[in-house]
Order: structure tokens, then sequence, then C-alpha cells
């Protein structure tokens, strides 16, 4: 699916300037594809300004879809906890990598099978949902193994009874493999930990097949289950949420409301480039002003004007000009993403960036 909206249009290449837009986003697209960590909420709470933005742009016809590698929770448990936070949803706004699994499952092996579970209650009510059996133990003979990440309560003779699985040949399958996971009280293993585990433990040499962001098969269904014509997926990650907007064909939108800041975003590989940033969800409500390369490699957003000189990232703001923070961070890409492939490094935006004051 290409979305065409003047610059902001995915071209499937190097994006080297952000992309712009003429009206709000929530009016350009028709769905939000919405992480939800670092997006929504943080550590179970929402972040300033999510609530009343999605309400916003929910009231002008925008439909808001909650996307989520998290396997551990069924729909109607996180639709439960935005309703509580003051964003009202249904389970069939919430899709879930379990969800991508199961049905990535349910194509390759036969109606009703058994499939071998590390995971959590998510992951077996998907499972159900495509007509498969969930069971925990390899002697069961299950026509698959599936791992989504299963809270820190999960035994460890779970991740056993899948290396033997594994070992045996049984075809193997993860909800996702993010190596680490936000919470509370810090950044905890993911599941693709757990999958590290079961590899080890399976001589190191098998490898599953993976549904969840930035992989095609999470994009297929969140899809088929919010029937978007113009998606707009909208995410805190550079290696999930953007590059699986990439990998999707669709355009994209970054706060800076979790884990990526500005320093990565101006070193960001082609794949991890989104076609828009904004501060937080207020960006959804808002267009997106042009960002122009001029000469001598100088890019211009608003009332900054930025570029790379001796190795340096270089940023100006015309005098007795509002400057837009947000606007310097845009330029600041551009000059960036245009001056190399993979853009500067960290280190020479040091300055720019204390200009802005991140």
């Amino acid at each position: 699916m290409t979305v065409r909206n003047g610059q902001g249009q995915h071209d499937g290449g190097a994006r080297r300037l952000p992309g712009s837009s003429a009206v709000a986003l929530s009016a350009a697209y028709d769905t939000a594809l919405l992480d939800l960590d670092g997006v929504v909420y943080a550590g179970g709470e929402a972040i300033p300004y999510a609530v009343e933005a999605l309400a916003t742009a929910r009231g002008g016809g925008m439909h808001l879809a909650y996307v989520t590698n998290n396997a551990l929770r069924t729909p109607e448990e996180v639709a439960t906890h935005l309703t509580e936070l003051g964003v009202p949803a249904v389970a069939g706004d919430v899709v879930t990598s379990a969800q991508a699994v199961a049905r990535l499952i349910a194509d390759e092996v036969p109606p009703g099978s058994r499939v071998l579970v590390v995971g959590g209650e998510g992951l077996r009510v998907a499972l159900r949902e495509r007509g498969l059996v969930p069971v925990e133990s390899a002697d069961f003979e299950p026509a698959a193994v599936v791992q989504g990440y299963g809270g820190p309560d999960l035994p460890w003779g779970r991740f056993a009874e899948a290396a033997y699985a594994v070992q045996r040949g049984v075809p193997w399958y993860a909800s996702n493999t993010d190596l680490t996971i936000p919470g509370a009280r810090g950044i905890g293993p993911g599941n693709g930990a757990a999958v590290e585990v079961v590899r080890i433990a399976s001589g190191g040499r098998a490898e599953p097949k993976v549904a969840g962001k930035p992989l095609p098969p999470m994009h297929r269904e969140t899809v088929l289950r919010t029937g978007a014509a113009r998606p707009l997926v909208v995410g805190d990650r550079l290696d999930t949420d953007i590059e699986g907007a990439f990998n999707g064909g669709v355009d994209s939108l970054l706060v800076l409301t979790g884990v990526t800041d500005v320093a990565q975003l101006l070193t960001a590989v082609p794949e991890h480039r989104p076609t828009y940033v904004a501060a937080d969800l207020r960006g959804l409500l808002v267009g997106q002003p042009e960002v122009v390369e001029g000469a001598g490699g100088v890019v211009a957003c608003g009332a900054w004007r930025a570029s790379v000189s001796g190795g340096e990232l270089v940023l100006e703001a015309q005098s007795g000009a509002g400057a837009d923070v947000m606007d310097g961070v845009r330029a600041l890409c551009g000059a960036a993403w245009s001056a190399a492939g993979d853009g500067v490094s960290g280190a020479d935006a040091g300055k720019a960036l204390a200009l802005l004051g991140w």
C-alpha cells in the first residue's frame, strides 16, 4: 500500500528529507496504527497530551487502532486498560503480535493442530481463535512451537519443552524478537531474549519464523483487521515501528515520547527514517511544514537552517522569526540524512542539539 501525500509519500527508498503535509495528519490518513508503550502510555500511565490528542483525532473521523508486539495480554485486556486511561477502546481496536503469529501458524499447519506454547494467555487466545490447540509439553507431538512474551513468572521448564521440540525438527515460531521490554522499574528482558534461550538450548542452528513488527506478517494482520486504506504508523521505536512502516510501504510518524531521542533519529539508517516527526501525539492534529534543501546543502524548515560543515551539524535560527523547536529537528534530519547515506554521528550534532534544548 502506498500513501501519496505530497512529500510524505513513501517511495520505498532512502528518505533524504522529512515529509510534509498541508493538512493535519489526522485528515490526510484514515487510520492511525498506534504503538502503545512510549506512544500512548508509559509505565501504565497515559503520556502527557495523548488522551486529548487521540480524542480530537477520533472526533475528526480518524480511526484509531492500537498495535503492539507484546503478546502477553489479550485484546480485551489491552482495550480495558486504554479505556481506564481515558482512551475508549474495544477489543477490535487492538492488534497484537500474538494474533499475527497465530495466523501465520494457521496458514502453515493443518486445522486443529496442537501448538506448543511458551507464553501467556494472549497467545493462547489468539491460537484458539485460529482453531489451533495450545499445549504445554513436547510429548503431545505438536505441529508447531510458538514463543511470545509470557511475563516475569513464566516457568523455566517451558523453555526446555520448546527446546526439546525444536531439537526434533518441529517448526518454530515467535510472536516477536524484541530483546527488551520497558516496565515501571526499568528495562527488562523481552521475548527476543527468551527466543535466544531456546536457540542456544536447541543447538544454535534453528531459526524461528517471526510475525511481529517490523516484519510483514504484523503489517498484514493490522491491515486485515482494520481495513485501513490510508494508514499512518505512529511509534517511538525506529527498529520496530518505523522499520515496520518502511517494510509495509506506508508512511510513519515518530513521536519523541519513548525510546528514540533526536540524536538517534539523526543517525538513522534509511529504513529507520520516519516520514514525519513530532514531539508527541499532538502531531496528529496538525500538518507538517515543508523541508527544503537549497544551495550548498543547506536545509530549511520554518525559521531554521541546518547544514553539515567540517563533519559537524550546524543549526541556525533566522533572526526575528518564530523558531519552532520541532522545525529545527526536521531541518537537522534533512541535513544529516542528505549528507550521508547513514546519517552523521551523534557527537557531530552536539552543539545543534544543545541549541534546541535536547
